[in-house]
């Protein structure tokens, strides 16, 4: 089976070296790891601190690094002195996140190659490995036990229907083997993980909690978003895909719902942005056409940049999210944790925050244009029922923070890195 996987790692690497010469994307994993040894050499014999500990933190895309980044700044501020180094296997992680300035080094985590993972390991020489959520890379785990590193995973969440609880899974569930201790988000994860012989588990919750209500607390203002929105309510459409723009922008375009509209996509690309745009009947401007001259002169606003979504929550008086009609639900703690009620398709089930809020009153299921705007004129037509619906939303993130706490205070009892 590993010679398999070697072969498939092998495949994979050369498919993306093929696609980069015509994705971007590609490209940039592609670019972002040429030569990642030799940069990374030149940059740790360069480190003035290389007396001390070093913990390595790893996070597969940008929503995985949110997730986890509670718990890379609370060890952060109680261990002062270590070094932390932080890498990602996506581009859309990386290139919004390489200035992150609670790391020592931002890096692109190289292939899962066993001679990588040796040669990575014998450079960094981390003292703890910390992995957010998934992405068990089977030579980099491998050779993590291999060196006696503990290696810990924060806000793990396992199904059923994955393949380390099929009858063929015994392969893959020997990289969980490698694994010193799971911080699982809940029961079921708890109960899988027991069920083929792993306890070294804590039920610990989501550490996204935790990071949506740091954002609420620190609240970043907008002066333009501010002068766009004037003294009308806004309705936000976060992380849309082409499948929820299909449902959303027939009803912009309407025009009768009283509304402001901020439209966020998940792939902010140039080729993105336009095909949006030429689905709009009314006037539209861009976020980075927006100036004091003109942002109160439409109500459509098009986000073309990236990382300031979960911050313009604050504005909305509701919102929607996408990925609920197929690419899988995003985010949507994020506005929940403002108090806004929130929309999204019907592909939600995998997802336990949008199961709770569904059944609490919180949040809503839609599948069609008719759906969404009859909900929306309820909620704006009925205060008491949008205050309720509102408290809801903030009362179940309240209920659910402290993730990180918890698990800061079980590294705390492990022996300190040295």
């Amino acid at each position: 089976m590993r010679h398999l996987y070697s072969a498939f790692i092998f495949l994979y690497g050369t498919a993306l070296k093929l696609a980069s010469r015509f994705n971007p994307k590609a490209r940039l994993w592609v670019d972002g790891r040429k030569g990642w040894y030799e940069i990374l050499e030149k940059a740790l014999r360069e480190d003035n601190g290389a007396a001390n500990p070093r913990v390595w933190f790893h996070a597969s895309s940008l929503g995985e690094f949110e997730q986890g980044r509670p718990v890379i700044e609370a060890y952060r501020e109680a261990n002062p002195g270590h070094r932390i180094v932080l890498t990602f296997f996506s581009p859309s992680g990386f290139e919004v996140r390489k200035g992150y300035e609670g790391a020592d080094w931002v890096l692109y985590l190289p292939l899962d190659t066993r001679l990588n993972a040796r040669r990575w390991l014998d450079l960094v020489k981390p003292q703890r490995a910390v992995f957010i959520k998934y992405d068990y890379w089977y030579n980099f785990l491998s050779e993590l036990r291999m060196h006696s590193i503990p290696v810990f995973f924060v806000s793990a969440l396992f199904r059923p229907g994955q393949h380390f609880f099929r009858w063929y899974g015994g392969w893959f569930r020997a990289q969980l083997a490698n694994v010193t201790w799971f911080f699982v988000q809940n029961e079921t994860s708890e109960v899988l993980l027991k069920s083929i012989g792993l306890n070294n588990t804590t039920r610990t919750g989501d550490t996204r909690f935790d990071r949506v209500h740091a954002i609420a607390l620190k609240k970043q203002s907008f002066l333009l978003i501010e002068k766009f929105m004037g003294k009308e309510r806004i309705f936000i459409c976060g992380s849309t895909w082409k499948e929820d723009e299909n449902l959303l922008l027939p009803m912009i375009s309407g025009g009768k719902t009283g509304l402001k509209f901020i439209v966020a996509p998940h792939d902010t690309g140039a080729d993105r942005i336009a095909a949006i745009s030429s689905r709009l009947d009314q006037p539209f401007l861009r976020y980075s056409q927006l100036t004091n001259e003109n942002a109160g002169e439409v109500n459509i606003l098009l986000i073309d940049s990236v990382g300031i979504l979960a911050q313009l929550y604050q504005y909305a008086t509701l919102a929607y999210v996408g990925g609920g009609f197929g690419s899988g639900l995003h985010n949507i703690q994020e506005p929940v944790t403002f108090g806004v009620p929130v929309f999204f398709g019907p592909g939600y089930h995998k997802f336990r925050e949008a199961v709770d809020l569904v059944a609490a009153g919180g949040v809503f299921s839609v599948e069609s244009e008719p759906e969404l705007t009859a909900k929306i004129r309820e909620l704006l037509n009925n205060k008491e029922l949008y205050q309720r619906t509102s408290a809801i939303c903030k009362a179940y993130v309240d209920a659910n923070r402290g993730a990180t706490a918890k698990i800061m205070q079980f590294l705390n009892r492990q022996p300190h890195p040295k």
